[in-house]
């Protein structure tokens, strides 16, 4: 596998690639994604990361010397760094989306597709659309407060745990593929926190007004529409309204989520009793119990904790989208 460095065919497009993505499939079938890539999409130069903080590092590097697109092939995770890097940069770079990760929730916003050859042709043909993005200053695992921007949702409550579970669960090993192996414990840690709920509640303040308390199970701050691999958290959901869409989850018992879970998937949750769902510039939030630990996922990652401030950074970045029709 090449690991050429971005400096090199600084005219090309440049795709950063995570092999670890999707349990290592990407890895695994990256020589077919490639051949696809070339075949449909066109000359590229290619990077890979080795850790965490390594897409984000590459993709601003690449873009202040001149790497005009920049494509991240991974999840969500993955496509959250390149955007890091390349919000962060002193450039404009435009971001591209070859999917190669178990969720794919930005890329149902986009309309990407999700093999690698209709995904070629559609970064091939596509154009360029100037998109919102949240940006969300928390602090993260080591205590230090910090910024991180985000694309798709953000969220503490049941889906960090779920995230936080599914990262320590192993108990699928036997199956026979890694992606297999990924959904299943998804599922089953997703099925034992509901089982667990227990509604927390938090101190929120919606652009600079009054500060409310607000019992939640699961509270989103959505910029694209999609989270969990599917769900429709956010029907609403704007990339270019220069608002983030402000979904709480309150105190609903496990039997009824699990009953109505499918209007989760079909964006019809807002119309439960239970769901408080605003749009907002600014949001602050944090614990009622400040000795409470709440942790926070953004774009399915969990890189630290509350209190946090949410803001939305009108028409942060560039990216393709497919052609229309």
């Amino acid at each position: 596998m090449s690991k050429e460095r971005p400096e090199q065919n600084s005219k090309l497009p440049l795709v950063i690639v995570n092999p670890k993505s999707a349990a290592g499939s990407t890895r695994e079938a990256w020589a077919a994604t490639a051949s696809e890539l070339r075949t449909h999409f066109g000359p590229y130069s290619a990077s890979f990361t080795k850790g965490p903080g390594d897409a984000t590092a590459i993709a601003e590097r690449a873009a202040n010397e001149g790497r005009a697109f920049i494509i991240a092939c991974g999840g969500d995770g993955t496509i959250n760094e390149v955007a890091n890097g390349i919000i962060r940069s002193d450039a404009d770079a435009e971001l591209g989306i070859l999917p190669s990760g178990t969720g794919g929730d930005f890329r149902r916003s986009l309309s990407m597709p999700n093999e690698p050859r209709e995904a070629a042709r559609a970064l091939r043909e596509g154009s360029a659309k100037r998109i919102d993005a949240g940006k969300v200053t928390f602090s993260d695992n080591d205590g230090e407060e910090v910024s991180r921007f985000f694309l798709n949702v953000s969220s503490v409550g049941l889906a960090a745990s779920i995230i936080d579970r599914v990262k320590d669960t192993k108990v699928f090993d036997w199956l026979p593929t890694k992606h297999l192996r990924g959904q299943a414990n998804f599922a089953a840690s997703t099925l034992r926190e509901i089982a667990d709920l227990e509604p927390f509640i938090l101190r929120v303040r919606i652009d600079d007004g009054d500060e409310m308390q607000l019992q939640s199970i699961n509270f989103c701050i959505a910029n694209a529409r999609y989270f969990g691999g599917g769900m429709m958290i956010a029907p609403d959901a704007s990339l270019t309204d220069g608002m983030l869409d402000l979904v709480n989850i309150g105190a609903i018992s496990a039997a009824k989520v699990v009953a109505r879970g499918i209007t989760l998937y079909r964006g019809t949750h807002l119309a439960l009793d239970e769901v408080d769902h605003r749009l907002a510039r600014k949001i602050e939030v944090a614990a009622f119990d400040p000795t409470a630990e709440i942790r926070l996922e953004t774009d399915g990652e969990l890189p630290g904790r509350l209190p946090a401030v949410y803001e939305c950074v009108p028409n942060a970045i560039k990216v393709r989208v497919p052609k229309a029709g």
